[in-house]
């Protein structure tokens, strides 16, 4: 596949910076950010999800082909969820471990009235969910601890107890989330509760004209496990393709390893600057690959 998007004749992208990560209804349609940019980057969350990062790729002159791949779905557990917000029950921690999880939770949070919450997040991308709230509903929420590093497993080994006593926790998450935090936190002597919220699955139709236009792109970005399953069986050889994938976090990433994809890129912390930065390394490795 020849990788011409990236024009040498074009402003070239920002000075390298050290790679973080590389060891070495569904209407499609295109929105560019550019139109004097040929460097293009498929961008995948759900319509109306990928406002921000196409802005923040507009400023470096990058193209965005938006291309949803997989669709949100609310469960039974949100009623579930609700009702425990909205009653005397008290958890210690409630954990949130993805920008999607905080905001199904914020649904049902306000649902019940805005009770006082103490959270624990797994990395800045989703602490920021709550810091875009209104100042009046933030005194009800304590956004308390974040981990060292960003992923379930590091988050159920740090999370702090609370002196000897067996200390309470609410898990609302996809139902698709693996099960690193119970096991973690349960080997600590920790009570866990888990709600499956919400699951993500592909979309159900997919435009085939604006497929085989992502399908020539450089850079696909992903935030999360399910959205990169999603473009691996939209590939015709996946082990053929000559795409890099820039993934939110080391979660995305992780699955994206095991699918096969070779060239896959991640920020050591998530949130958006971080996943900008790693589109703009992979963008860079086929500038430079583009020039042999």
């Amino acid at each position: 596949m020849q990788l011409s998007l990236l024009s040498l004749s074009l402003p070239p992208l920002p000075p390298p910076q050290p790679l973080h990560n590389h060891r070495r209804s569904n209407p499609f349609h295109l929105r560019a950010c550019s139109t004097s940019s040929n460097h293009r980057v498929v961008v995948t969350r759900e319509r109306g999800k990928n406002d921000k990062l196409i802005t923040a790729l507009g400023k470096h002159g990058i193209e965005s082909l938006e291309l949803p791949l997989i669709q949100h779905s609310h469960l039974p557990d949100l009623d579930k969820l609700v009702s425990l917000l909205s009653t005397a029950t008290s958890f210690d921690w409630i954990i949130i471990t993805s920008p999607e999880a905080a905001l199904v939770f914020l649904q049902a949070w306000k649902a019940a009235e805005t009770p006082s919450v103490k959270v624990a997040v797994v990395g800045t991308g989703t602490a920021n969910i709550f810091h875009e709230i209104t100042p009046s509903s933030k005194q009800f929420i304590d956004v308390a601890f974040t981990p060292s590093k960003a992923t379930g497993k590091v988050l159920a080994s740090e999370l702090p107890k609370h002196g000897s006593e067996r200390s309470t926790v609410l898990y609302p998450a996809s139902a698709k989330a693996s099960h690193d935090i119970e096991e973690g936190l349960s080997k600590r002597g920790f009570y866990i509760t888990r709600l499956n919220t919400y699951t993500t699955e592909p979309v159900q139709h997919v435009d085939q004209m604006i497929l085989q236009q992502a399908l020539s792109a450089s850079v696909v970005a992903v935030a999360s496990p399910s959205a990169i399953r999603a473009w691996v069986n939209l590939l015709p050889e996946p082990e053929n393709w000559g795409g890099s994938v820039a993934c939110i976090g080391e979660t995305t990433a992780s699955a994206a390893r095991k699918l096969g994809l070779r060239s896959v890129y991640y920020p050591s912390s998530p949130g958006l600057q971080g996943w900008v930065d790693s589109i703009l390394d992979a963008l860079r490795f086929h500038n430079q690959f583009s020039k042999v």
